[in-house]
């Protein structure tokens, strides 16, 4: 699915029952509970938000990008996509999104990566997978690093060339865009709102996003 499809909702963030502001390169785990709707917004454009959604009620049950790429018959994230779990479950589905298309393939930076991709002195670099393991370790409930699996990017542009390459261009967002989900099931979503400084997806500039829930 490559198809931009761009739908505003209704919802009033005066009404929201959560309001938090994350900043840039924190971490965030919270509960969101079956039929509430939770929206991520890119307040100041292309900051890329790592996240994660697992069925609260069993953690082993998590979001599989691959089960949700072969449901939607495409590797983009836009309004109307079905997250799926690993379970085969429905965890999730885009009910509004302001952005147009979201990543599932490019996973989270890490130190590995970050040597890897840019520079051997970028492995000490802040990165997505060191905030997972941070916000899952104060989390407990017997969450560990073999729960933290390949991710979707919510905001992030990841084209993929014709040779089947990846490559990380410029954001396709802006400041203020948003997408807005709806929980089909008792949800634990865990984010990294990224920290990323070497590549161009954030324009090399890691800024807050905004979390709003309604009941």
């Amino acid at each position: 699915m490559s198809t931009f499809i761009l739908t505003e909702s209704r919802l009033d963030p005066a009404r929201a029952v959560y309001d938090f502001t994350l900043p840039a390169g924190d971490g965030w785990m919270h509960e969101i509970k079956r039929g509430q709707t939770f929206r991520i917004v890119d307040l100041d454009g292309n900051q890329a938000v790592d996240t994660l959604f697992y069925n609260a009620h069993d953690m082993s049950d998590r979001y599989s990008a691959q089960d949700t790429i072969r449901e939607q018959g495409g590797i983009y994230l836009t309004t109307g996509t079905k997250l799926i779990s690993s379970e085969g479950n429905l965890l999730a589905t885009i009910v509004a999104d302001t952005c147009g298309r979201h990543d599932t393939i490019g996973g989270a930076c890490a130190a590995e990566s970050n040597q890897v991709r840019y520079a051997l002195d970028k492995r000490w670099m802040h990165s997505c997978r060191d905030t997972f393991m941070l916000v899952i370790s104060r989390w407990g409930r017997g969450v560990t690093k073999c729960d933290i699996t390949h991710n979707i990017n919510f905001f992030m542009n990841v084209p993929v060339t014709p040779d089947g390459k990846l490559s990380f261009a410029d954001g396709v967002s802006a400041g203020g865009r948003y997408v807005e989900l709806r929980a089909e099931m008792d949800l634990i979503c865990l984010i990294s709102n990224c920290p990323q400084l070497n590549n161009p997806c954030n324009a090399y500039n890691p800024t807050p996003v905004r979390l709003l829930i309604w009941p």
